[in-house]
């Protein structure tokens, strides 16, 4: 009986590092994520989901804050309850706030792009603030026209509808998360990964 040999190659450190951070983001969205505030001015409650998808963006950048989210959101299709609520399987993806899900992982691309100048990381904190909360603005809009843009079309709803209850009760909890995502990042406290 003849045996074949064959080498494997290794799976670089940098990028076993980065699988990681992007699997512990996905995990800490879907714990922290799925606690959800009612909000008696919408129908969707206030969670802490999009300060992750702003720290997948900052930390990780373009390919691995992706990376995370879709693996968030994967999970969540499989049956983990990491949505809002403790939600899981696919109702929630179709559903009135299944919008803002989506978005997700193009919004944690978008901000990766622009603090990171692309796919090659850099030290978030060392970004000039400005560039960083342009991101985050620019995440925010995204996802926010996702998400109401989708719930006016399957709930039938006029545009200043789905913006009045979907998006503008949202605004303040949203600039509170920007500026948490920026202090976390300034910090010092998470090791950069170079690319």
């Amino acid at each position: 009986m003849a045996t074949h040999e064959s080498t494997v190659d290794l799976v670089e450190g940098d990028v076993v590092r980065q699988f990681a951070r992007a699997a512990v983001l996905a995990a800490l969205i879907g714990v922290l994520g799925a606690i959800q505030i009612p909000y008696p001015l919408s129908p969707a409650p206030i969670t802490l989901q999009v300060l992750f998808v702003f720290l997948a963006g900052l930390v990780l950048g373009p390919v691995w804050g992706t990376a995370s989210m879709l693996l968030y959101l994967a999970a969540g299709a499989v049956g983990a309850p990491v949505f809002s609520g403790w939600e899981a399987g696919l109702g929630p993806l179709l559903g009135q706030t299944g919008g803002f899900l989506w978005s997700y992982p193009l919004a944690a691309g978008l901000i990766g792009l622009v603090v990171h100048r692309g796919t090659d990381l850099r030290d978030p904190a060392s970004v000039p603030l400005p560039i960083v909360v342009g991101a985050l603005v620019a995440g925010t809009v995204l996802v926010y026209a996702m998400g109401t843009g989708y719930a006016a079309w399957l709930l039938a709803l006029e545009p200043w509808e789905a913006i009045a209850g979907f998006a503008l009760p949202f605004i303040p909890a949203e600039l509170l998360k920007m500026a948490a995502a920026i202090a976390i990042v300034t910090s010092g406290r998470i090791e950069p990964v170079q690319s």
